[in-house]
C-alpha cells in the first residue's frame, strides 16, 4: 500500500473493516472513512485520531484518485452515492477481504473459518500467541476482552485473522494453518444452496499449505487440501484433538484434559463460561500446537482468556440472577449456545431475546429457528433487524414465532423491551442477535445490578 497516501474506508464502522482501519493507521496511512451511524467502534476509531462523517457525501472523500485507494465492505448498499462517486471517477476500489489478502501475503498465516465458532477460535489464538510472547498481528471478528481491540499488531510476521465466508471473502486468505469449525448452511442469498456454500469451504481448504485442523466430521478429505489434515472434536476419542475429563464448576466454568498426537495436557480451566468454548478451545489449542506453542503457555492463556464481547458474553453472574449476551444469528449457533447454556445453569428458568438479522435469513430459516428456541423457558422475539436488506413481503419475525413451543413466548419492538424487563422477574436472561440488540446490553445489566 506504499503507493498511497490516503486509505478511505466506505463502512468504516464494521467490526473487520475497523481492524483494517486501525491497522493501516498504525503503519502511519492518512485513514478515514464512513459509517451510517456511530457506535462504540465508530468513537474509537475517532478517539485514535481516525476521521469519521456519518453522511453519504462525496465531497469528503479524499479529492486525488492517485493518492487514495479506497477500501468498502459488501455490507453497504451498492446505490451509495460515494462508492457510486469512486466507481466513477478513477478510484482504486477493492473490497475489504481483498485488503486482508494483501495484509497477509508473505506473512504466516493462522487462519479459522467456520459458519459459527470462529471469531472465539480466532480471538484465543490471537490471546495464546499474545500471552506466550511470541506476539502476532490479528485481526478479528469481535472485541477481544483481554485487549479491548479487534486487531492486534506485532512485529513478527505470524498474523492471525478470522476467515469470513460472507461474499467469499476467505478465498482471498492462503494460510499455512486454519481451522474449519462448522460447514451449516449460510448466507444462502450469496451461495444459492448449501451444495455451492460447502464448495466454497473446500476451495478455502485448497489454499492452505501445511496443516488444516477440521472439526470431525466435516465433509472435507485429504483430495480437497495439500495440507495435512488433523481432526478435532468437542470429546470424540478418535479425533486427533479432543477434550476428555470435562469437569464444570456452580459458575458455568470448565476444566478439561486436552489429548492430541503428543500426549495429555492435564487440568486445563476455560476462562470463558460453557461447554462451547470447550470445543473452542480445543480448536485453538489445535492450531497454536501445530505452530510450534508450548503445551503449558496454550493451558496458561486458555485460562486467562476473557472471550469475545458478544460470545457467551458473561454480564452478570452473582448466583442471584445471570444475564449472558450473544452474537448467535444462525438456527446451529443459537441451538448450539441454548444447550450450552442449559448445561452451564440446570435448573434454571432461561428467558432468551432474540432478534432476527436479515430478512432471507429469516425467511430461509424459519422453522430451524422455530425449533432452537423452543428450548428456551420464556421467549421474547424482537422485529427483524434488516441490515443491507429491503423488506421481504410475508416476512416477518411471526413466522419464527408460530411454531414455535416454548411454554412462554411474546413478540414485541424493540421500544416495548425495556419496560417488558423491568417487570419480569427473570433468573438466567440471554440477549441473542447480530443486529442493533447489543445496544441494550448495557441498560439491561445497569437495571439488573439495580436489584442486588
Amino acid at each position: 500500500m506504499s503507493s498511497y497516501s490516503n486509505i478511505y474506508f466506505i463502512g468504516i464502522g464494521g467490526i473487520g473493516m475497523s481492524a483494517i482501519a486501525r491497522y493501516y493507521a498504525f503503519k502511519g496511512l492518512k485513514v478515514s472513512g464512513y459509517d451510517r451511524t456511530p457506535s462504540e467502534l465508530t468513537a474509537k476509531l475517532e478517539a485514535e485520531g481516525i476521521e469519521v462523517h456519518y453522511e453519504d457525501d462525496p465531497s469528503r472523500i479524499p479529492s486525488d484518485p492517485q493518492e487514495t485507494l479506497i477500501v468498502y465492505t459488501p455490507a453497504v448498499p451498492k446505490d451509495l452515492a460515494e462508492l457510486r462517486y469512486v466507481q466513477e471517477h478513477g478510484y482504486r476500489v477493492i473490497k475489504r477481504s481483498r485488503m486482508l489478502g494483501e495484509i497477509t501475503l508473505g506473512q504466516t498465516c493462522l487462519a479459522v473459518a467456520g459458519t459459527h465458532g470462529k471469531t472465539t477460535t480466532s480471538t484465543l489464538v490471537a490471546h495464546i500467541l499474545t500471552e506466550s510472547g511470541e506476539g502476532c498481528s490479528a485481526f478479528l471478528g469481535g472485541i477481544s476482552k483481554n485487549y479491548d481491540t479487534n486487531m492486534l499488531v506485532s512485529r513478527n510476521s505470524v498474523v492471525v485473522a478470522e476467515a469470513d465466508e460472507f461474499d467469499r471473502s476467505f478465498l482471498q486468505l492462503h494460510p499455512s494453518i486454519a481451522a474449519i469449525t462448522a460447514m451449516d448452511a449460510d448466507h444462502l442469498d450469496i451461495y444459492g444452496d448449501i451444495q455451492h456454500y460447502q464448495q466454497a469451504f473446500r476451495d478455502f481448504a485448497a489454499q492452505v499449505s501445511d496443516v488444516l485442523i477440521i472439526k470431525k466430521g466435516l465433509p472435507i478429505s485429504g483430495k480437497d487440501t495439500p495440507a495435512r489434515i488433523q481432526t478435532y472434536h468437542f470429546d470424540d476419542v478418535s479425533a486427533d484433538f479432543h477434550a476428555e475429563n470435562i469437569r464444570t464448576d456452580s459458575l458455568g466454568h470448565c476444566t478439561f484434559d486436552l489429548a492430541w498426537p503428543e500426549g495429555l495436557i492435564r487440568d486445563i480451566r476455560v476462562g470463558t463460561l460453557g461447554a462451547l468454548n470447550v470445543e473452542n478451545s480445543v480448536a485453538a489449542a489445535a492450531i497454536c500446537l501445530c505452530h510450534g506453542s508450548d503445551p503449558q503457555e496454550v493451558k496458561a492463556a486458555i485460562g486467562s482468556f476473557q472471550g469475545a464481547k458478544r460470545r457467551l458474553d458473561e454480564h452478570v453472574n452473582n448466583g442471584k440472577v445471570t444475564y449472558i449476551d450473544d452474537y448467535a444469528h444462525h438456527p446451529e449457533e443459537l441451538a448450539a449456545a441454548i444447550s450450552s447454556i442449559r448445561g452451564m445453569f440446570p435448573g434454571r428458568k432461561i428467558t432468551a431475546i432474540f432478534q432476527p438479522h436479515l430478512y432471507t435469513r429469516t425467511r430461509d430459516f424459519a422453522p430451524e429457528f422455530a425449533k432452537a428456541l423452543s428450548a428456551v423457558d420464556k421467549l421474547i422475539l424482537l422485529d427483524i433487524y434488516p441490515a443491507r436488506e429491503e423488506p421481504i413481503p410475508g416476512v416477518t419475525s411471526e413466522i419464527i414465532l408460530k411454531d414455535v413451543t416454548a411454554p412462554e413466548k411474546t413478540l414485541i419492538n424493540k421500544d416495548e423491551l425495556m419496560p417488558l424487563l423491568e417487570k419480569e422477574t427473570l433468573d438466567v436472561l440471554v440477549t441473542f442477535g447480530a443486529g442493533n440488540i447489543d445496544r441494550f446490553v448495557e441498560p439491561i445489566t445497569r437495571m439488573l445490578e439495580g436489584r442486588i
